[in-house]
């Protein structure tokens, strides 16, 4: 009896975020219009970053997303421009987090493309990709960038495969063949150290991703519906959302070095819909929103038992079909805002931003709040994550750089740096584009898909009968083989000093094989005419 009255007297646990609230945008902040996907697959169909919105939506025939300027609000012109290039449904989409004008998508089509969306968004339909990643044999379920690595990838498909691509290659760095049923979700750690996984077979595992060792496993939740996985940060704890066996919602938590026994499992309701987490490292806060809700509950992750603390819940009449996230540094710090959903409603056409809000008085930072954070910077080159280097990521602070929409400017200045990041500077411009020429994509690059071989070879073999019936040496010289005994040659026209000069090369090339091309079409069209003469005079 005195144990109870002693924990009823406890009172009520102090935090800050207690109070935290949600704000739906109004009507004109929001994204009307939308023909968003109807597909049942478990995959949020919505990805957000501090300048663009790209939602997956639905089209005959084919995958396709949109994608608008965050601030093009209210409603969409019918005909509004997307992202065409697949010829499956579209199942999962993520931005870069290094680079905010670069999103990856994957699809039914069994492949993973990445799209370069210019500045001001985009102006026609995009048809052309940077980089098609082939590897999977069955549809690509859902997509996860590294999170300090720039250019590493990973997907999990239908075929039970996770792949880790290196993207400046375009091939796969690892394929982790452990799972004997369908993925339902893939999750990092802080650092990308380590890689979590929930399958079909209900259980929970967690991979060293770059050898595909299994650091440990366990059963997850006993019910048959998809369950989910996010790492609490760098805390050593993931949290699961799944079902029980009597189809109850359950979220569990797990040190990430024992899966045979949850640290605590909890029961949120009876409702069918699958739960998506969401973990705010900075508050420590985390979010549960069931697909088909109008519901987010929110909760308080904390370092002793029970783990994890119930603040509230924000509550709404229109269900859900899925939620994209606005990272830390794009969020209004002005008005104490956290976090930011862009939730996808299931009954109507319609993208809704909430803003999740702590309530202050004061309009000053609020330093408490708002942490150094993620920034655009990656901590590690793929080489340097693939060789076994692990790295914190690097912060950078809302109150000097929150405001700043992008941290990687379109206009390049020549590095400050030594000779050796050259190499760096070739692989950033893989992912520079040029709208009037059809195919922009690097010589490294060509060999990815059908298409581009085709392309590639074709050009080649027009070059060279050109060579041998013009004798263009210059042309030789510059765009198929700079000379190997010209040292300086060789500087100046392979390797240029940096991104300025490559792009200055690179559109110098594209004039002259448009060039080229155009004298290859009139050579044709005389060859055409001289035959025709020499048919005529044999007849006579």
């Amino acid at each position: 009896m005195t144990k109870d009255k002693q924990s009823w007297f406890r009172g009520v646990r102090s935090s800050k975020f207690r109070h935290v609230y949600g704000v739906p945008a109004k009507r004109e902040k929001c994204y009307d219009n939308i023909k968003i996907t109807k597909n049942a697959h478990d995959s949020q169909f919505c990805a957000v970053n501090p300048k663009f919105l790209a939602i997956v939506t639905e089209v005959a025939g084919g995958g396709a997303f949109l994608v608008l300027p965050l601030d093009r609000t209210g409603r969409l012109d019918f005909n509004a421009s997307r992202v065409t290039g697949h010829t499956g449904p579209v199942l999962d989409i993520k931005w870069n987090p290094f680079n905010d004008n670069i999103i990856a998508s994957c699809s039914d089509d069994c492949t993973i493309k990445l799209w370069h969306i210019p500045d001001g968004g985009l102006s026609r339909n995009l048809t052309e990709w940077l980089v098609e990643l082939q590897g999977h044999k069955r549809r690509v379920a859902y997509i996860e960038w590294h999170p300090v690595a720039e250019n590493v990838l990973f997907s999990a498909g239908f075929d039970h495969l996770v792949i880790v691509w290196d993207i400046n290659k375009g091939e796969a760095v690892n394929i982790i063949d452990r799972h004997p049923d369908v993925i339902y979700s893939i999750s990092l750690n802080r650092d990308g150290s380590l890689l979590a996984t929930t399958c079909k077979d209900k259980k929970l595992r967690v991979f060293e991703p770059r050898s595909g060792i299994v650091v440990s496993e366990g059963v997850c939740h006993a019910g048959t519906k998809a369950s989910k996985v996010v790492f609490l940060g760098s805390s050593g704890r993931l949290l699961t959302t799944g079902f029980s066996r009597h189809s109850d919602r359950q979220y569990a938590i797990w040190s990430q070095h024992d899966l045979n026994i949850p640290l605590t499992c909890e029961t949120i309701d009876s409702s069918s819909g699958v739960v998506f987490p969401y973990y705010d490292n900075d508050t420590n806060m985390v979010y549960l929103a069931g697909k088909g809700d109008g519901n987010i509950r929110y909760y308080e992750i904390v370092n002793e038992a029970p783990w994890m603390h119930y603040l509230s819940q924000f509550i709404s009449g229109n269900p859900q079909r899925g939620l994209g996230v606005m990272p830390k540094r794009g969020v209004n710090t002005a008005i104490c805002e956290v976090f930011r959903f862009y939730k996808l409603h299931a009954t109507r056409g319609m993208c809704e931003p909430i803003s999740m809000i702590v309530p202050r008085k004061s309009d000053q930072f609020q330093e408490d709040l708002y942490p150094d954070t993620v920034g655009t910077c990656p901590a590690l080159s793929a080489r340097d994550w693939i060789s076994g280097m692990n790295n914190p990521p690097i912060l950078i602070s809302l109150k000097t750089g929150g405001s700043i929409t992008t941290h990687k400017p379109r206009v390049y200045k020549p590095p400050q740096l030594p000779p050796t990041t050259d190499l760096n500077n070739k692989k950033k411009f893989a992912f520079l584009s040029t709208e009037t020429v059809p195919d922009y994509r690097p010589i490294e690059f060509h060999d990815m898909s059908e298409k581009s071989q085709k392309t590639s070879s074709n050009q080649s073999t027009k070059f060279q009968q050109l060579q041998q019936k013009f004798g263009n040496v210059v042309l030789q010289k510059n765009i198929i083989s700079p000379p190997l005994n010209d040292n300086k040659v060789l500087e100046n026209v392979d390797i240029p000093n940096n991104e300025a000069e490559l792009r200055l090369a690179f559109v110098r090339q594209t004039d002259e094989l448009r060039l080229v091309r155009r004298q290859l079409a009139n050579s044709q069209l005389r060859v055409k005419e001289l035959e025709e003469q020499i048919r005529k005079l044999q007849r006579q």
